[in-house]
């Protein structure tokens, strides 16, 4: 093999430029988390409430929350990618239209955020209704005997329960997420895929550039996967998953 290997590339100054390569993927990793953990937590407000929406006795809403994740489910991310960052704007009105494609701070972040969030969601839309689905009706029952009010029921008893049963599939989807945060370098998000092509194509040093950005989505990953068993381990309920014993 000729590959001619310097894993000091990192510490060398970018070309045209007054930093280094290394601070290149420091600020590509900031971006990553932030285009992460905003969709997150978009993601998962509004896939617990889809979720919830899809159990409900009311025909009109369970349709609508159903068609939520038919629609962001079944597309592809990259193509949702695209779709939000060149498709929407053109049927906003004129005024806001122009004001999104040209003056709007951080296009390409807010639009990555958006477009993951709610690919996400449709994720924890369905983990949700399971979760629900998958407690006794008895539960139901009870509460609604008690004097509850339905959504009381679902506040008070169901969900509570729901979220503890979800938390393994949860850890996958927060983990997919950061993965799924590749997608953004599409749309040009400075984010580590986006810098590694650069960084790549700058010096040729193809196998280090990626060998640490395997490196830094794997840290990612891993870091939510243990944040998340933490989450387990202290919601956990005994005769329920992981609470089993």
């Amino acid at each position: 093999m000729n590959y001619h290997w310097n894993w000091g590339i990192f510490f060398d100054q970018v070309q045209n430029g007054d930093e280094t390569y290394l601070a290149w993927l420091i600020s590509a990793l900031g971006w990553t988390v932030a285009v992460s953990i905003t969709a997150w937590i978009m993601a998962l407000v509004l896939g617990a409430i889809i979720g919830t929406l899809r159990t409900v006795p009311h025909r009109g809403i369970s349709f609508f929350a159903n068609a939520w994740v038919e629609l962001f489910r079944n597309i592809p991310l990259l193509v949702q990618m695209f779709l939000w960052f060149f498709v929407v704007p053109e049927l906003l009105p004129k005024d806001l239209a122009l004001w999104v494609k040209q003056d709007m701070p951080a296009k390409e972040f807010v639009t990555a955020a958006i477009c993951l969030g709610l690919f996400t969601s449709s994720r924890i839309a369905e983990q949700t209704r399971a979760g629900i689905q998958s407690l006794p009706r008895g539960q139901t029952n009870a509460g609604l005997a008690m004097g509850f009010t339905r959504a009381q029921v679902y506040r008070y008893v169901l969900l509570p329960m729901a979220f503890r049963i979800i938390v393994p599939p949860l850890t996958s989807e927060l983990m997919n997420i950061f993965k799924n945060s590749s997608v953004a370098f599409a749309i040009g998000v400075l984010e580590l895929t986006f810098v590694s092509r650069q960084m790549q194509e700058d010096t040729s040093q193809g196998i280090e550039v990626y060998a640490a950005v395997t490196l830094l989505y794997f840290i990612c990953a891993f870091a939510a996967n243990r944040g998340m068993a933490l989450v387990e381990k202290r919601v956990q309920v005994p005769g329920y998953i992981a609470g089993a014993h």
